[in-house]
């Protein structure tokens, strides 16, 4: 065994693993961990906020979609995925606004995070 601690892919590959099998909490704590090494660690942003859609925290998931879009905005997954956050949420516009999004990166046009500030 290794004295080193676990980098962030080490933290993420493991959580990839228990997300694999369903163990849907063990998965948030090692996807936590790995942004906490990294906090623009996109992969790990995006995948913590879908594991914690499965556990039905969607408040959460909506955080961490958010922060996936900040870190890539020309992202089309993170905006399908932040979508559907927002539809189990109820934020009808808001879903449309980053379905929206999404269908213009699907087109090939790209996003400006910063139209909005």
């Amino acid at each position: 065994m290794s004295d080193q601690p676990p980098t962030r892919d080490d933290l993420f590959d493991e959580a990839n693993t228990h997300l694999a099998i369903g163990d849907f909490e063990n998965a948030v704590t090692g996807y936590r961990a790995a942004v906490a090494l990294d906090p623009l660690f996109f992969d790990g942003w995006h995948a913590l906020g879908m594991a914690l859609l499965k556990l039905g925290k969607v408040k959460e998931a909506i955080g961490c979609g958010l922060q996936a879009t900040i870190l890539k905005p020309n992202d089309l997954l993170a905006w399908t995925s932040l979508s559907q956050m927002y539809v189990q949420d109820g934020q009808i516009a808001e879903a449309e606004t980053a379905k929206g999004n999404a269908r213009i990166l699907s087109l090939g046009g790209r996003v400006d995070r910063n139209a909005d500030a």
